[in-house]
């Protein structure tokens, strides 16, 4: 836990932070325009900020928590089978990240009726700097404008230059899914998000709108009518409202610290389905502002959600009055606060939870920035303890991470004992998915021993992506992909052989839509996902599947083609894409291949027109 400057730590220049809080500030003076956009005289930087919100409506569009899933908007999810589809999301489960349906409905209406969209990919052309900056609900909606950037325009690499993001007492946008795919796809870096100790804004989503439907709109008007109206005047609806949302952070942080610490007590989650827990949590960087102008930077999002409920907490009764009035009056000293703190330089880079002290007196001198940052953020010994909870978790997911990495080498050494296999059974001339299928050989069952002992591996390693208990960038690392695709094309098609071998589709049902296990689900999402394919259109290591119902629907239908006919038409099209790509080997085609014999079984005026001919007869 180093001390060093802002900009080196969070990797933002501090000018730049300087500049989008004046910029982000300056946007709440013209409500009646969807954005501001400002180009730097000294450098190549063009800030876009927002101004925010202050109605209901636009921050709950329906109860509990005003949530949606990302495809119910374009914007962030294309629709259409031809489509690449989000990286908002978890690859292998497809899990889809859930964001505030009203901050995504604003910025969806800021692209399509203002000159935004232009202006943005202006400033693409022209190489500069682009910086979505916003201050309260405007911070949302900076946010979102980050996410829409980076999916339409970086990942496709129409433009080089990353975006950057910087907020100040934003209210958290999106769920965890949203977190994970973010710092899968490695853009958690360009998000950072300022939040004074008490100020309520951020953590108003943390509380269901029933809990608190009659003070919002007040607290909201108040807020945007501070100048006018003094909030010493609303202490009593002030007081409830923070009481209300702290009650509810409470909730939300405590559930969550007993998920970090593997509490798996039933009672947790029956306790859970009677309360209703926000979805919402932190992504990208966060910097808390002590209030006496230090800064404590955090990028561990379970951590972070712990610091929002913690470092507002009352530590008395008595103190109710004079911290909901500055939980109020916190949300407009960001620009003092960050001038004091810049100037001073009292900058704690929290990180290596796992190894945090949990007293608050007698640290370690090395530690003793760090002890008094925490103890001016209120940091109680359970608060530390929920802190050091979010650091292990983090460090158990590398130690998983390694010991995966270390079965590397078992998994290419049976990869490469099933690639001889798959060479022996050319020779024979029928192929190693039919000579497995079969299975009268030593040599096939030896290639059934390790298929399963393969299976043991790859299932570990689902399961732990299933708990996300792997680091986020695993699924993306360029080693794994290709592993796993090498893997899914030499083993899937000896998994259909054995499941059409003992004829599990008579009680199951076909083996694409009843059998097919995860391990193979997951990495051909990997492939589709690393390569920006379409859904769906890496499945070469289910041509054997296709292959088999076509024959059983044949078998059990004699005499018809017409009803097949299209979907023969559609297997014959992947193949040749497939062969030409070398995703499957020439051995499909041997006189022996159930492949060859089934196809030679189609009408003769089929075969003659057939795009495949050529290489039926070659």
């Amino acid at each position: 836990m180093d001390s060093h400057t802002l900009g080196e730590i969070t990797g933002f220049r501090e000018e730049l932070i300087k500049k989008t809080c004046s910029i982000a500030m300056e946007a709440h003076k013209s409500p009646e325009k969807p954005y501001l956009v400002e180009k730097s005289r000294t450098s190549s930087d063009v800030f876009f900020s927002f101004p925010g919100s202050w109605s209901v409506t636009h921050w709950f569009t329906r109860k509990p928590f005003g949530a949606i899933k990302i495809d119910q908007s374009e914007l962030l999810s294309p629709k259409g089978n031809d489509k690449v589809a989000t990286s908002i999301k978890s690859i292998g489960r497809d899990d889809l990240a859930t964001v505030n349906e009203g901050f995504l409905r604003r910025l969806e209406m800021i692209l399509s009726s203002s000159s935004l969209q232009s202006e943005v990919e202006k400033a693409i052309t022209e190489k500069k700097q682009i910086v979505f900056t916003g201050h309260s609900s405007a911070g949302a909606i900076a946010i979102l404008a980050t996410v829409w950037f980076l999916e339409q325009y970086l990942k496709p690499e129409k433009s080089r230059l990353s975006p950057l993001c910087v907020t100040f007492g934003s209210p958290l946008v999106a769920d965890f899914i949203f977190n994970h795919a973010l710092r899968r796809e490695n853009w958690s870096q360009y998000f950072l998000h300022f939040v004074m100790r008490y100020d309520i804004v951020p953590r108003i989503l943390l509380a269901p709108l029933s809990s608190m439907e009659g003070e919002l709109q007040q607290i909201l008007y108040l807020l945007n009518q501070k100048e006018m109206f003094p909030i010493q005047g609303y202490i009593a609806e002030a007081s409830k409202f923070y009481e209300t949302v702290m009650r509810n952070a409470s909730a939300l942080a405590s559930h969550a610290a007993c998920q970090l610490m593997g509490n798996t007590n039933p009672i947790l989650e029956t306790v859970a389905s009677f309360i209703e827990l926000s979805p919402y949590r932190p992504s990208g960087t966060f910097v808390f502002c002590t209030g006496n102008g230090k800064l404590v930077v955090v990028r561990n999002a379970d951590a972070i959600l712990q610091l929002l409920f913690y470092s507002s907490q009352l530590c008395s009764e008595n103190e109710l009055e004079t911290v909901a009035e500055r939980s109020l009056n916190n949300h407009f000293d960001y620009q003092s606060a960050l001038q004091e703190s810049l100037n001073m330089q009292n900058v704690v880079n929290l990180d290596h939870l796992e190894g945090l002290q949990l007293s608050s007196n007698g640290a370690a001198a090395e530690n003793i920035a760090t002890n008094m940052a925490l103890n001016d953020l209120g940091m109680s010994t359970r608060a530390r303890l929920c802190l050091r909870a979010g650091g292990e978790h983090e460090k158990q997911k590398l130690i998983n991470q390694k010991r995966m990495d270390m079965k590397k080498a078992d998994i290419e050494a049976g990869l490469a004992m099933l690639e001889d296999y798959k060479i022996k059974s050319a020779v024979c001339q029928v192929g190693y998915y039919d000579a497995f299928k079969i299975s009268k050989d030593e040599d096939d069952f030896k290639a059934n021993v390790k298929r399963l002992e393969l299976t043991g591996i790859w299932d570990e390693i689902i399961e732990l992506l299933n708990r996300y208990e792997l680091p986020e960038g695993f699924e993306s690392r360029n080693d794994w992909v290709e592993l796993a695709t090498k893997y899914r094309r030499i083993v899937e098609p000896l998994d259909i052989a054995n499941y059409y071998r003992h004829a599990k589709n008579e009680d199951t049902g076909p083996y694409m839509y009843k059998g097919r296990p995860r391990r193979y689900k997951y990495t051909q999402k990997w492939r589709e996902h690393a390569l920006r394919m379409p859904v769906g259109s890496s499945g070469e290591s289910c041509f054997w599947a296709e292959v088999e119902e076509l024959q059983l629907y044949r078998t059990t239908n004699p005499g018809t083609f017409e009803d097949i006919r299209e979907r023969i038409l559609n297997l014959e099209r992947k193949l040749e894409e497939w062969i030409h790509g070398k995703q499957i080997s020439n051995d499909v085609f041997l006189e022996g291949s159930t492949f060859t014999k089934w196809w030679r079984s189609l009408p003769l005026q089929h075969q003659s027109v057939s795009r495949i001919q050529g290489l039926m007869n070659s």
